[in-house]
């Protein structure tokens, strides 16, 4: 298979979808890797890297239009909807559930769009996690930041110091996002309050967590009890392929304390805090009822390098699985691909994404067996 990396265009995003160590393996497998020109370079890979490992560099163009697999970091911006073609395959972070013009637009390509955040293997989101783990951390690194006074915030350190209480870190959601985050917090010294409503993993988080995490069941009750004592408010809910549950309100906000900051990790899925809107690294806070807001909808972005070596580690497997079998035949043979598949031919193939737009959907063998 013709294997196209292009470099990614979103506003302040430097990752890329495939290592040098990547593009080595897919040609070691007998497929044509056509990079673009300058499509490492944010990552610290240039172009010899990549033609050392057998791949060839070419202009954006060449590479969408010969490529039949486009492996992406980022959903396509509009210029890569209008590139994308019938039959052609994107595998990439969609998250079609926060943007109906981004699914309508690539139901009209005719496409074959699979989702790394989707994608299930026993149990579990393998292409999210790297992804979620670097944002957990960072969540708590630009928390802590903007929590300064010349930043915006309130003006706390989240360690404290000895005589000062440390700050308290609310963090909603016990998955890879928010224990990443606890993590973090926790090590700083932070206070942490970690929300979910799965019992068993609230169980599980109070055995692994240090004595300065203390577990809460989620309720509406208990978000709006535990507000006016956070001074970083932590989005790291998750419903796989669906838009994120909205879990604080506008008027919420002041039960907060001036200066307070949230980041919501959740933005990629529409955000669980209402006032949430996607913003960027080149502007990435604002202001609602005196709380800041930060809500990168590409945090590991910044971090591009370590982003990329643990993106190509966690996609690649399932990269050259992909690319051996195709759209049709991994879908119908591969269960976990199955699961990945948001989009086939023209059809949506993913309740979730069906549901948030409340749009029909096709179960995605069916749609493949047709292909």
């Amino acid at each position: 298979m013709i294997v196209g990396v292009p470099k990614e265009i979103k506003s302040a995003e430097s990752r890329v979808a495939l290592t040098p160590a990547g593009a080595q393996a897919l040609s070691s497998a007998g497929h044509s890797v056509l990079i673009e020109t300058g499509a490492g370079l944010g990552s610290g890979f240039p172009d010899s890297d990549y033609e050392a490992a057998g791949g060839t560099i070419m202009d954006v163009e060449t590479v969408w239009q010969q490529a039949e697999m486009i492996l992406k970091v980022k959903e396509p911006q509009p210029v890569e909807v209008a590139r994308s073609r019938p039959g052609q395959t994107l595998f990439t972070y969609f998250h079609f559930a926060a943007d109906r013009a981004l699914t309508e637009g690539m139901l009209a390509t005719g496409a074959h769009c699979f989702a790394y955040e989707t994608l299930e293997q026993n149990g579990s989101l393998p292409l999210l996690t790297p992804m979620s783990e670097v944002a957990g951390r960072m969540a708590v690194q630009e928390g802590a930041k903007y929590l300064e006074k010349p930043f915006g915030g309130r003006g706390v350190l989240l360690s404290g110091i000895p005589g000062v209480e440390p700050g308290h870190v609310m963090i909603l959601g016990g998955g890879v996002v928010g224990t990443n985050a606890a993590w973090m917090a926790a090590g700083l010294g932070a206070r942490v309050y970690m929300f979910d409503v799965n019992l068993d993993r609230l169980r599980y988080l109070e055995e692994i967590m240090p004595a300065n995490v203390t577990t809460v069941y989620s309720t509406r009750q208990a978000i709006l009890d535990w507000l006016p004592k956070a001074d970083l408010l932590i989005g790291a809910v998750l419903v796989p392929g669906a838009r994120a549950p909205m879990l604080v309100e506008k008027d919420d906000l002041n039960r907060m304390p001036d200066g307070s900051v949230i980041v919501d990790v959740a933005v990629d899925q529409g955000g669980c805090v209402e006032t949430c809107r996607p913003t960027t690294h080149d502007d990435p806070t604002f202001e609602v009822n005196g709380v800041l807001h930060y809500c990168v909808a590409n945090m590991p972005g910044a971090v591009s390098r370590t982003s990329t070596f643990g993106l190509t580690n966690a996609t690649l497997p399932w990269v050259l699985r992909l690319a051996a079998m195709g759209a049709k035949r991994a879908t119908l043979e591969d269960s976990s691909l199955a699961t990945a598949a948001n989009i086939l031919a023209g059809e949506c193939v993913h309740s979730a994404v069906a549901d948030a737009f409340e749009m029909g959907w096709k179960e995605p063998r069916s749609v493949a067996s047709a292909l």
